[in-house]
């Protein structure tokens, strides 16, 4: 497994791959740490793979790009990977709500579930998780307790929230 660090507008990021497909994208070096520990991973500069999609984030943060085009690869249950599939449907500058993606994955009662899927994706901002947000508009959980990067990616898209205060 390879990685690249990037600085963004939400910080420093850390995209990694495998030989053929972008497996996780970092939005905290504490998270990357972690993972840097447990896994064999070496820092690639020259990735072909790991460049493009360097690139692209850049581009996305520019308001260039609005789509990735990108092999991407996360395990999952299959509920999960139900729910990252609704997720990538979510065109850019619209959002959900949770109790959307859990109709749209046909189990409604499920809220609480998407929003554990959501929060299991390693592929944050590729398979925008920060798109569903609470009921009215409500600005809910983001990776963990970066409820400023979500907000600072809707403020990308221009998609309108509240303050969950």
């Amino acid at each position: 497994m390879y990685y690249k660090q990037i600085n963004t507008e939400i910080g420093l990021l850390t995209i990694v791959a495998d030989n053929e497909n972008i497996t996780h994208l970092f939005l905290a070096q504490s998270d990357f740490d972690i993972f840097k520990e447990e896994n064999k991973i070496v820092s690639c500069s020259q990735c072909l793979i790991l460049e493009k999609a360097a690139v692209q984030l850049q581009q996305y943060f520019q308001g260039e790009r609005s789509m990735f085009d990108l092999p991407f690869s996360q395990a999952g249950t299959a509920f999960q990977e139900k729910v990252w599939s609704a997720l990538a449907e979510i065109p850019y500058g619209q959002s959900r709500t949770y109790l959307d993606i859990a109709i749209k994955i046909d189990n409604p009662k499920a809220v609480r579930a998407v929003g554990q899927a959501n929060k299991a994706n390693q592929l944050p901002v590729f398979i925008p998780c920060h798109r569903v947000i609470g009921k009215n508009e409500k600005l809910t959980g983001y990776a963990g307790k970066q409820i400023n990067i979500k907000a600072k990616l809707l403020d990308i898209e221009q998609i309108p929230y509240k303050n969950s205060e």
